[in-house]
This record gives structure tokens, C-alpha cells and sequence, in this order.
């Protein structure tokens, strides 16, 4: 099992490490990174990135909200609703070969207020034949109780 390496911020503040076991094993995170809403914020991440790795992309929709206010951004084009995204990952990613393996890193979590946080962060696919690769920027809302996505700028390093 390799590890990768993964960076929390508290409050905007510092860069904590952590690591995120390639197996979906998740390590403790540095006792300064215990705040309870940046691991429950983290647990959506690892919801989604776990249910992608299954082929699951109903199951990584889970993480956003589902609304039709829902804002989903790339490739130079914004997706509206939770539903037109959903539609915009299947039809992208047809099957397991297309969706390769996800891997989320560098992740910064910027808690903003008790309901709202900003996570920085940085994805990669490996595929048979590729290993695409980009950045990612959400914004989190706590609504009912839970943390949600209610916007995603996602960029390509390719």
C-alpha cells in the first residue's frame, strides 16, 4: 500500500499533513486536524472518491446538492442542477475503463463560517491508457445537518 500525501487547513490558517492510504484506508490525520466539521467536510470527499472508485456515479452524486442551483464548472462550461450534472458524468464516463481509478490530494479545507467551507484540492485518474490530472475548487454548504456541495470548479492539467 503507497501513501499520499494530503494538506488540511484549519481555518485558513495552516497546512496540516495527512495521508490517505491508496487502499481507502484512511490514516489519522494530526490531532490539530480533529476538528469535528473538517471530518465530516473530508468523509464527503472520501464518500465520493471510494463510490467512484466502485463505478459508482450515482453513489459519488451523493456529495452535492441536489438542486437545480446546484454549479458545476469545466472545461470551460457551467453546468447547472444536480440532475444535468449527473447526466454530464454518465455520459462522459460510460464505464470502469473511462473512469479509471480516482485519487484526491493536497487537500485544503478552509472552514468559513459553521455552515460553509471552501476545499482546495487536486485530482488524478489512472487509466490503462492515460493519467488525467487537474485541480478542483467546492464550495460546501451544511444543510440539514449534512456538508454538500453546492458548487465545483474542476480544471484540467491536460
Amino acid at each position: 500500500m503507497s501513501l499520499r500525501p494530503v494538506l488540511i487547513a484549519l481555518a485558513g490558517t495552516v497546512l496540516l499533513p495527512a495521508c490517505i492510504a491508496d487502499s481507502g484506508t484512511r490514516l489519522p490525520v494530526p490531532a490539530e486536524a480533529e476538528n469535528p466539521e473538517i471530518q465530516r467536510i473530508l468523509a464527503v470527499l472520501y464518500a465520493q472518491q471510494d463510490a467512484w472508485n466502485n463505478g459508482d456515479i450515482d453513489g459519488f452524486m451523493q456529495g452535492y446538492w441536489r438542486s437545480e442551483q446546484l454549479r458545476f464548472a469545466s472545461g470551460g462550461s457551467i453546468t447547472r442542477g444536480w440532475q444535468a450534472t449527473r447526466d454530464r458524468y454518465h455520459a462522459r464516463y460510460t464505464d470502469r475503463t473511462i473512469m479509471g481509478t480516482l485519487a484526491f490530494t493536497d487537500l485544503e479545507v478552509d472552514l468559513l463560517s459553521s455552515d460553509a467551507a471552501i476545499v482546495h484540492g487536486a485530482w488524478a485518474l489512472e487509466r490503462e491508457a492515460d493519467r488525467p490530472n487537474g485541480l478542483f475548487t467546492l464550495v460546501l454548504r451544511q444543510m440539514d445537518g449534512r456538508w454538500k456541495v453546492v458548487s465545483d470548479t474542476t480544471t484540467s492539467a491536460d
